[in-house]
């Protein structure tokens, strides 16, 4: 179907990185690796969190969650950049780019959502310590994380519904390594600012509304914390809370950074990087941060190690 000199999109060519050609390989090597150890990482603590009865908590409970949506993360971008990458472009169909874009959407407005229900939780457990295991119960956890996947599905879902009622138009080159929100906008053939701003009304209370919700908590919390008498006790509470802390900053200045601030003016390259770090860094480190910093996940790995060389051994 024509519309002037204009042509329907039916496919998109992803560019990837065509300025490393030279370095394809190592790229290859460098972001399989990269890939390999969040999916080991991640499924490590859904593991622990499974098995290990120390860890049956709400707050594991809830991380098990955050590794579960970043193995859908990098499982929708990666194994396709990969082949991208080594391929110096690759086809993607618009059907499989909307899907792609859905996936990857979903697992990032669930996991802003999980780490807003993990500092409510950390709200609870430190404000409110005498009435938390009454609030905070197994059918509370469930109702959040379900209300967390199942809003995140019906945010995305309407996203992708509002850009699929436009045309879509030639030329039909994305310069990214897989399909996000912005090229696909860039190939609107009409109506391109209604959709903009459409979806931004859609799309930013995502992120700003659970982040100012979460500074609030923290707000809350480090008061509570400047009112322990004992030094001990102010560390020990901080401790339990410093680990998500990291994590809601390293994730949230990505996603700021790529969906909050104008994108005009910025250079395709920044871009690419800074999806880079919220597609594949940020899942990498969310594990290796709770593991490093999180005494009790470290005994529970430690137990578990220990249950397998003795069981080996015999």
């Amino acid at each position: 179907m024509l519309r002037g000199n204009q042509t329907t999109v039916t496919e998109f060519l992803l560019l990837g990185f065509p300025t490393t050609h030279n370095f394809k390989i190592l790229l290859f090597f460098v972001f399989l690796l990269l890939y390999i150890f969040t999916l080991a990482g991640n499924f490590l603590i859904i593991v622990l969190v499974s098995t290990s009865h120390q860890l049956r908590t709400p707050m594991y409970f809830f991380l098990s969650h955050l590794s579960l949506s970043d193995i859908l993360l990098t499982t929708d971008i990666v194994p396709n950049m990969l082949y991208v990458i080594m391929a110096e472009g690759g086809i993607i169909s618009l059907i499989g780019c909307i899907t792609q874009y859905l996936i990857g959407a979903v697992s990032l407005v669930a996991e802003c959502l999980l780490l807003t229900v993990m500092s409510y939780d950390r709200y609870l457990a430190i404000c409110h310590p005498l009435r938390y295991s009454a609030i905070m119960d197994f059918k509370l956890c469930c109702q959040l994380v379900s209300w967390s996947w199942f809003l995140g599905f019906m945010v995305t879902l309407n996203m992708v519904i509002l850009v699929c009622s436009f045309q879509l138009c030639n030329p039909n080159v994305i310069d990214h390594f897989f399909c996000d929100l912005t090229p696909l906008l860039e190939h609107l053939c009409s109506n391109r600012f209604i959709a903009e701003t459409v979806l931004s009304f859609i799309g930013i209370p995502c992120v700003i509304l659970p982040f100012i919700f979460i500074i609030v908590t923290y707000v809350c919390i480090s008061l509570t914390i400047l009112r322990i008498s004992s030094p001990t006790g102010r560390q020990k509470s901080f401790s339990t809370c410093s680990s998500h802390l990291a994590v809601v900053c390293s994730y949230y200045g990505t996603l700021i950074a790529k969906y909050v601030v104008p994108s005009k003016g910025q250079s395709l390259t920044l871009m690419k990087i800074i999806s880079l770090l919220y597609t594949v860094i940020t899942p990498l480190f969310n594990p290796i941060i709770y593991t490093l910093r999180n005494k009790e996940i470290q005994t529970a790995l430690w137990k578990c190690f220990s249950i397998r060389l003795q069981t080996y051994f015999e």
